[in-house]
């Protein structure tokens, strides 16, 4: 598992035009899921994500957590995080999980980023 973590004041997600989803302050992440991954890889990224100490404080020290000011989290599916470039100039995606299985970890990763 791989991921992104964007801090953001706000962000949204818009597929034809139409916005699926928005955030207010807090992360954007863009995750990739990989074949082998599990239920143990999705808590240890949870607790990563709501537990990282990026946020500043009032005198401009970044030690508080998602948890801390309350932020939002937006995640969105990125299986070109899992691309290899080692050789030649076409990525390979083998590690990537496949997409039934990816969605059902995503999912699970939301859930419990909803439930933190």
């Amino acid at each position: 598992m791989k991921c992104i973590i964007q801090r953001v004041s706000s962000a949204s997600v818009s597929v034809n035009n139409s916005m699926i989803s928005k955030i207010q302050s807090g992360v954007l992440i863009l995750l990739g899921i990989e074949s082998d991954d599990s239920q143990n890889d999705i808590q240890k990224i949870v607790k990563k994500i709501i537990e990282l100490r990026i946020f500043p404080n009032e005198k401009g020290q970044f030690d508080q957590s998602l948890i801390d000011i309350k932020g939002e989290v937006l995640v969105v599916s990125q299986f070109t995080l899992m691309a290899n470039v080692k050789k030649g100039r076409r990525p390979s995606f083998t590690s990537a999980a496949e997409p039934k299985i990816a969605e059902e970890l995503l999912n699970e990763v939301v859930n419990q980023l909803r439930h933190a």
